[in-house]
């Protein structure tokens, strides 16, 4: 393998862990979903997705073969990408559609009624809900009360990966994402949550938070009996 070929491949390695789950907002990579991943000299990449059961949701998993297919399509040194969904009922629709980047109405003619980008954002509003308990229980666990809270801004909370993935959910989502602005906003509006209302705000993130990582745990768990492995992404080399 030339060294123009292990960087290319790295490179893709690299754009597919930017490829989430819509649902559970994790990436496809470590939720083990990537079976494998072969790099040629030439520069084609062929990928291949497994979930974690036949019947998972096609919107969910057009989704992610789209956006996998997005992401590796971009990396520099890739000539061609191939992304094939394995063992789902839907995968020649899906696989097919992305191939032609037809769209989720048109890969799914007569079936679907419109694309996916609200799904998107509703999957983003759970996240930045999730995303919000991550941050703020710390805070409250080390003595800050919800008045104090409400009137915070996120360049006043402590660095960690979790204010930076806040930040990054909010974004994607149009949010305001500034050191300035409130680190508790609503994610329908992006107007900040105030004192009245924040009980009620913090008890929502904290469920969503909660019902998030049930599902990952339950997905994965769902994989690894159907594959018989820890969930982890195989990789090929060529």
């Amino acid at each position: 393998m030339t060294t123009t070929t292990v960087t290319t491949r790295s490179r893709v390695s690299a754009a597919l862990e930017t490829v989430r789950d819509p649902e559970l907002d994790e990436p496809i990579t470590s939720l083990g979903f990537v079976a494998s991943c072969v790099v040629s000299a030439a520069g084609d990449v062929r990928v291949r997705l497994r979930l974690p059961t036949y019947f998972c949701a096609p919107n969910f998993a057009f989704l992610m073969v789209a956006d996998a297919y997005d992401a590796v399509s971009a990396v520099e040194g890739v000539r061609h990408a191939e992304i094939v969904l394995d063992d789902h009922f839907a995968s020649d629709a899906i696989n097919t559609g992305v191939a032609a980047q037809a769209g989720f109405v048109r890969s799914f003619d007569g079936e679907a009624v419109a694309e996916l980008g609200q799904l998107r954002a509703d999957f983003l509003r759970k996240a930045v809900l999730a995303g919000t308990d991550l941050v703020c229980r710390p805070l409250l666990a080390a003595g800050a009360t919800p008045a104090a809270l409400a009137g915070m801004t996120l360049g006043e909370v402590p660095p960690s990966p979790e204010v930076d993935r806040l930040r990054q959910r909010r974004a994607e989502l149009g949010l305001p994402a500034g050191d300035g602005d409130p680190l508790l906003v609503d994610p329908a509006t992006g107007a900040a949550v105030g004192t009245e209302a924040l009980p009620l705000h913090l008890r929502h993130a904290r469920t969503t938070r909660v019902g998030i990582e049930a599902n990952a745990g339950i997905c994965q768990g769902m994989l690894r009996v159907r594959y018989d492995t820890r969930g982890e992404g195989e990789e090929e080399k060529r």
